[in-house]
């Protein structure tokens, strides 16, 4: 993990308990690591995702391994892509817990193809998704934080927003969108210190997101999704955001090596940085053709 004055943090057990937390694609992955490990800790929770049979699913777990009760666990259906039911489902949060201390971000999709072979409306539905949902979904929060003069607004963002890669071009332009969009809301909001933007950047982990991407057409899933054994856990890449959220540190890369290395490559030495992606990047592609995982060459736990 990366970030800076990352010194003497504080745990998020001190930090998170009691705080409504509002939990975006929390049926699957990081959204639903995130929702046992908040739980676990006492706070109080809204879990969304399109999917209602597997958000119960995750509130059932929820209340086995916490002390929480039927109430502290609110299950709201939501589409990021349908904006016109964005300040409804906001709405319906107040209504339950009187307020949102937390909006995490977690929503999005992934992606896996060429840039040559894709067609143009799958970079409309991953701009659909992962940027304008969020960033609408941001605003009706941001407006009751505003009111409140404090909040939380915690972004599930990526390396891929800092750096550029194969087989991801789409989905890395979503990604630098976020950042450059809540690093200028940040610059906006200076007259409400104690609202928080904080984005956070995690390399490869081992969630579900890789079985659910975007391909060379919106009509085909993914064929072979490959081992993800080789990358962060999904349960220590959660603990590190929830620390980053508690601390409320403006960006955290959250990555093993070499990613984390490409990370400061790209932000101190990106002549170096465009040198190596393109030796790594001819790699990613050769590996995602062979039915591999596209990153598995990387990963020093196979060697």
């Amino acid at each position: 993990m990366a970030c800076r004055n990352a010194i003497k943090l504080l745990p998020s057990e001190n930090e998170l308990p009691g705080k409504v937390v509002w939990v975006t694609g929390a049926s699957s992955g990081i959204g639903e690591e995130l929702a046992y490990q908040l739980a676990k800790i006492g706070a109080l929770l809204a879990i969304s995702a399109r999917r209602e049979d597997e958000l119960e699913r995750v509130k059932k777990k929820c209340l086995e391994i916490s002390s929480l009760g039927e109430k502290d666990i609110l299950v709201l259906r939501l589409d990021l892509t349908d904006r016109s039911s964005h300040e409804a489902a906001t709405n319906s949060v107040l209504k339950h817990f009187g307020k949102i201390d937390v909006l995490v971000n977690n929503g999005g999709r992934s992606q896996r193809s060429l840039f040559v072979d894709t067609n143009l409306d799958v970079f409309s539905a991953i701009m659909e998704l992962n940027y304008l949902g969020t960033i609408s979904l941001t605003k009706y929060v941001l407006n009751h934080m505003i009111q409140r003069k404090k909040g939380k607004i915690v972004t599930m963002s990526s390396v891929m927003g800092i750096m550029g890669a194969p087989l991801a071009s789409g989905y890395c332009a979503s990604k630098h969108a976020l950042q450059g969009f809540f690093n200028s809301l940040r610059t906006e909001l200076t007259d409400y210190p104690e609202i928080s933007i904080i984005n956070i950047c995690p390399g490869p982990v081992q969630s579900k997101i890789i079985q659910n991407v975007f391909t060379e057409n919106l009509a085909k899933s993914i064929e072979n999704s490959g081992d993800q054994s080789h990358k962060m856990p999904t349960d220590r890449c959660v603990r590190l955001t929830l620390v980053s959220m508690a601390n409320d540190l403006k960006e955290a890369w959250i990555s093993d090596h070499p990613y984390l290395a490409v990370c400061y490559l790209w932000q101190y030495a990106p002549t170096w940085a465009w040198w190596l992606m393109n030796k790594m990047g001819k790699k990613r592609i050769q590996n995602f053709k062979s039915g591999v995982d596209a990153d598995v060459s990387y990963s020093r736990k196979n060697k």
